[in-house]
Formats: structure tokens, sequence, C-alpha cells
């Protein structure tokens, strides 16, 4: 560790490595085997739990066909944010004020992540995504490249979204790849698929085991393989009627 840190964590574990230019806000709590890279800002208040990486610059394989990787503004961290144990955040993720990442989680670069939200165990968003305020994204959903995230959204545990129409082939995929898009208030069930490019409009809800192949409209609840509606969502479940409504 830097002796020279203006603010030093208030509690820090064994086997810590923090890298040069690190910020830290006051009253930060570290764990053990924890590794922040350099330039990484953590805010007031953040505990950091064993074993997590944070501001981890992207790698690629030998063979892949992405062009090489240029280096990434460093991570950021809000103020009372909790980062579970095991978990990545990589560089150039942008952690709002008071988000909840817990263990396993995987948060890619130039991903931003809005106030409140929690991320559960195993979550994995790809780069380049956007999740808004007070989202849940719960045990093992994946979360795209190329997908943006409402605020007040739920997605259930080991949600499947996709952003390649081509499956891997031909060059024309490049050029069309598009993640899922959920607007305020969306609700995706448990173990549902989404194809490429999908949007679900405000208080849109897929109900759990459905593959969504088409855009869900505002209010619309939908079920089945193809999904198709079901009725609308009951009035009481829009999120103007929710406490925590916008």
């Amino acid at each position: 560790m830097d002796n020279l840190l203006l603010n030093k964590p208030e509690k820090l574990g064994a086997y810590v490595i923090i890298g040069e230019g690190v910020v830290f806000g006051e009253g930060v709590i570290i764990g053990n085997h924890v590794v922040i890279h350099e330039g990484t800002q953590i805010g007031d208040h953040v505990v950091i739990q064993d074993h997590a990486v944070i501001g981890k610059q992207p790698t690629k394989a030998k063979n892949s066909v992405l062009q090489e990787l240029k280096r990434l503004s460093p991570a950021s961290i809000g103020n009372g944010c909790t980062i579970g144990t095991s978990a990545i955040i990589y560089a150039g993720a942008q952690i709002a004020d008071d988000v909840f990442i817990a263990d396993l989680a995987t948060i890619r670069e130039r991903v931003t992540i809005g106030e409140r939200t929690i991320i559960g165990r195993g979550v994995a968003v790809e780069n380049d995504c956007t999740v808004g305020v007070k989202c849940k994204l719960e045990t093992n959903c994946y979360i795209t490249a190329y997908s943006t995230i409402g605020s007040y959204v739920f997605i259930a545990p080991c949600v499947v979204t996709s952003n390649d129409n081509f499956m891997g082939r031909t060059q024309e995929r490049f050029d069309r790849m598009k993640g899922i898009t959920v607007k305020d208030g969306g609700r995706i069930g448990a173990n549902v698929t989404t194809l490429p490019g999908i949007v679900i409009e405000e208080d849109g809800t897929a109900a759990a085991g459905s593959v969504v192949t088409k855009n869900i409209k505002s209010g619309d609840l939908v079920a089945g393989v193809p999904a198709r509606k079901l009725r609308n969502v009951p009035t009481e479940q829009l999120l103007i009627n929710q406490a925590t409504g916008k």
C-alpha cells in the first residue's frame, strides 16, 4: 500500500494491494486480499469485502476478433456502496451512491450503475451497459453488452439477455449488435430469455420462463414460448402506484 495516500482506509485487511493514485473517502473498510487498481476513486463509507478486485483493465483472448483495447479511465465507486466478496469491477465503471454489489458479481468496463441499485450474487453486467436508479438485478442474471436498463427495474434470477442475432457468424454482426432495453418499471421473471434488441416499455412484464422474441408494450404482461400477451399488468402494480415511484 502507498504510504503517501491522502486518506487511508479506516480498516484494512491483510494482503491488500492498492495501486498508485487511488483516492479514498472517509470511513472506508477493506477486507482481506483486495486489489484496487491505480487511480480508482472510492467514496465515503464504502465497504469492500474479501478478494474483491476494483479497477481491473479488460484483456482479450489472442484469437479475439475485437480491436486492440485502449487503456480505460479508472473506476469510480460512490458513497455508501458495498462491494461483495470476490466481486470484480472493471476500469471505466461508474458506480453511484449506495449501490450494493453482492458476492461474485462482475461489472464490466464502461458500465454505469445508478443510485441504490442492488446487483445480486453472481450477476454479470457486460460492457457498455447503463443501469438506472433503485433497480434489482437478482442472482445469476446476465445483462448482455450494449443494454440499457431504466430505473425501478426488476430482473429475476437466471434471466439471460442476448445481443447477437448472427450467433458469432459474419462480419455484419458487429454493426448490428444490440442488447436489451428495459424502460422504467419494467420487470422480467425468473429464467426468462430475451432475443437481441428487445425493448420492454414502461411497466412491461415478462412472466417466468418466457422466451421474449418481440418487444413488450407498456403495461403488458407476456408469457410463454414464444411470449405473447396474457393480460395487462394489474393497476396496483404499476410504477406510478408504488411508494418508490417517480
